[in-house]
């Protein structure tokens, strides 16, 4: 579960954007409820948007996007957080098992937007997938008038990277420091 950060504009606002990669959520046992990590709850938590992402070529994937749903709506049971359904692999329709009718049923039923993109050959609808969700993070961020829109007070998780980068940077200012100190 990889946190990716990137910093953009969004009508001349700078928004700090945070993804965290959530891999390994699987159905328990072909029922309808899902195995995820602890990492993936805490991720949850301080989310203030989802982007479900299921590839068309792989029916299992596309099955797992309710439960989650779900799962999220019992951790947020009243929270209004927008989401995007993102069908991947577009390119691939040769291939496919899940069809756009049945992705756009799925985002309706959810509340969120559909996309259907192909990652490996057009990012540009990946792009515009994530800026309309920030642009409605933004509005709902923005409509709260500086009150939180949850009461959690959760500390959002650091990139890995930047932990060590961090770590790094003070050991070498620490060795700095003792080899001054020993002149």
């Amino acid at each position: 579960g990889a946190l990716y950060s990137r910093k953009f504009t969004i009508d001349g606002e700078q928004i700090s954007l945070q993804v965290q990669d959530t891999p390994f959520v699987s159905l328990e046992d072909d029922t309808d409820s899902i195995c995820c990590q602890e990492q993936i709850n805490r991720s949850i938590y301080w989310a203030d948007g989802f982007v479900f992402v299921y590839s068309i070529t792989d029916y299992e994937s596309y099955r797992v996007i309710r439960p989650l749903h779900q799962h999220i709506r019992k951790i947020h049971p009243n929270a209004n957080i927008p989401l995007l359904l993102m069908a991947n692999k577009g390119d691939l329709l040769r291939a496919r098992q899940v069809s756009s009718k049945e992705g756009l049923q799925l985002a309706s039923e959810l509340g969120g937007t559909y996309y259907e993109v192909s990652a490996r050959e057009n990012c540009e609808g990946v792009h515009e997938a994530f800026q309309q969700l920030c642009q409605e993070v933004s509005r709902m961020i923005g409509s709260c008038n500086g009150e939180k829109r949850r009461g959690l007070h959760l500390v959002r998780p650091k990139s890995p990277n930047m932990q060590d980068l961090k770590r790094r940077l003070k050991q070498a200012l620490s060795s700095k420091g003792k080899s001054a100190t020993t002149l």
